[in-house]
């Protein structure tokens, strides 16, 4: 346990590198080339969090101007998720959730409601985060441990049931045989799914199809991320009442992260596709064939994706407004807006990478988010202050989008908080989740059997 936290503590871009070099080699690789995959990923991590937090001290500042200016101020002070992860890692459960998790992905994985290998272990911080505020409301390690189960199972299958439409349109080149199990963007799904359907409905609103990659096409480099990206910088800047200089600085810096995030993604992409192939093949020959089991892995791999990219940066201005016209609400995300591209790595493959679906459902997610870190912020202090998280002064409540404002997050907090009767809901919703999957799943290895078969009789 104490090796586990150890590795932890290091930091994803030490962390993945280390994973993945030794599952490379167990699965047959080779050290040589495990270490290569797993540097190469730890490099992209490094490339990520570079250029992330140019994002974040250049969003920082303009938006903290722009709050000011036109008297934004709310109640609940957004700490962003390295606070929340905090809280995770320092409570009872986050010490056992990770060998938890892999206990219940291997019982998962025997009884046929996942094929997901759920290896992104740096997000199961996640689970324990909301198993920490359970156990803060019913004082019971049980009940804690209970939500983290019925957490994971969720989302796993989640990531099991989109699977298929992420690879058709990521493309194999960028996700074979991986899934993306994570809750920060896992249940965003079924709202895409909801929102999508309804906007197909309408009439008129189902003609707009704004398509990033026909857009660039289209309009050439006005169309391009790197231009949008510049020009939504600049009219940041201009809301900031910043001087040219700064406009243009800013604009630039924008403009830059917009091009370099695309080209960072790639490198996860190079470094995981050896790996993912490598135990796709062992478990194949050990199987013969018989399953199709799939890789879970953050989702960092595709937040490159141009319609991810347009739409994170869009979103800023719109619910920055919306925060403070919310009936009710008293949450401000700007620390968490650097990671509002999280949302959406499920999301566009159901939107087909449509801009204007893909914003929309965007907008109603950090909306949910805004009463969602509103409705956990009393809950949230409480286990921050626990943690050993120190409070900026005059500040008396905090959240942050990732994971208090996430709408799992908030349903399984209140279905824990009702203990037996919040446990009968999710006892049943779960089981209905893995039997839908289950089918799913044996559907699917019934008609590789076949095919199977169908081969070896021709040979």
């Amino acid at each position: 346990m104490q090796v586990i936290t150890w590795i932890l503590g290091l930091g994803a871009s030490v962390m993945m590198p280390i994973i993945f070099t030794i599952i490379g080699t167990c699965v047959g690789l080779g050290f040589v080339k495990s270490l290569k995959s797993g540097l190469t990923v730890g490099v992209a991590f490094v490339g990520l969090s570079i250029v992330t937090t140019l994002l974040t001290d250049n969003l920082g500042p303009v938006i903290n101007k722009i709050v000011e200016l036109y008297g934004l101020n709310l109640n609940v002070l957004d700490i962003g998720w390295p606070a929340a992860s905090q809280v995770a890692y320092s409570s009872q459960v986050g010490a056992l959730v990770i060998p938890f998790g892999l206990a219940l992905n291997v019982v998962m994985l025997l009884t046929k409601t996942t094929k997901t290998i759920a290896m992104d272990l740096f997000n199961y911080w996640h689970y324990a985060f909301i198993g920490a505020l359970v156990y803060l409301v019913t004082n019971s390690f049980g009940w804690s441990l209970f939500i983290v189960a019925v957490n994971f199972i969720i989302i796993n299958c989640i990531g099991d049931i989109e699977s298929k439409r992420v690879l058709a349109y990521y493309g194999h080149d960028k996700v074979n045989g991986i899934a993306f199990p994570v809750p920060v963007c896992a249940p965003y799904a079924p709202i895409a799914h909801a929102l999508n359907w309804l906007m197909e409905k309408c009439p008129g609103i189902n003609k707009i199809d704004w398509d990033a990659k026909k857009l660039q096409e289209k309009l050439g480099f006005i169309g391009e991320p790197l231009f949008l990206g510049t020009v939504i910088g600049a009219v940041l800047g201009i809301l900031a009442r910043y001087d040219v200089t700064s406009i243009l600085k800013l604009a630039v810096n924008i403009g830059a992260v917009m091009l370099l995030i695309p080209r960072i993604s790639g490198l996860f992409g190079e470094g995981l596709l050896p790996i993912t192939e490598a135990v796709k093949k062992l478990l194949q020959k050990k199987f013969k064939g018989k399953v199709d089991f799939l890789i879970g892995l953050s989702p960092s791999i595709v937040v490159g994706d141009p319609t991810i990219m347009v739409c994170s940066v869009l979103v800023v201005p719109f619910i920055l407004f919306l925060s403070v016209v919310l009936p009710g609400n008293q949450f401000l995300p700007i620390a968490s807006l650097a990671g509002a591209m999280y949302i959406f790595p499920l999301v566009v493959p159901i939107t087909k990478g449509n801009v204007f679906r893909t914003f929309v459902i965007g907008m109603v997610a950090l909306v949910i988010g805004d009463y969602s870190a509103t409705a956990l912020a009393a809950v949230f202090t409480k286990a921050a202050v626990a943690s050993g998280v120190t409070l900026p002064d005059g500040t008396n409540a905090v959240a942050s989008f990732d994971y208090a404002g996430n709408p799992l997050a908030w349903i399984l907090y209140n279905l824990g908080a009702l203990k037996w009767i919040g446990a009968a809901v999710c006892v049943v919703g779960c089981a209905a989740l893995m039997w839908y999957n289950r089918r799913k799943i044996v559907a699917e290895n019934a008609v590789r059997e076949q095919a199977l078969a169908s081969a070896t009789a021709g040979v």
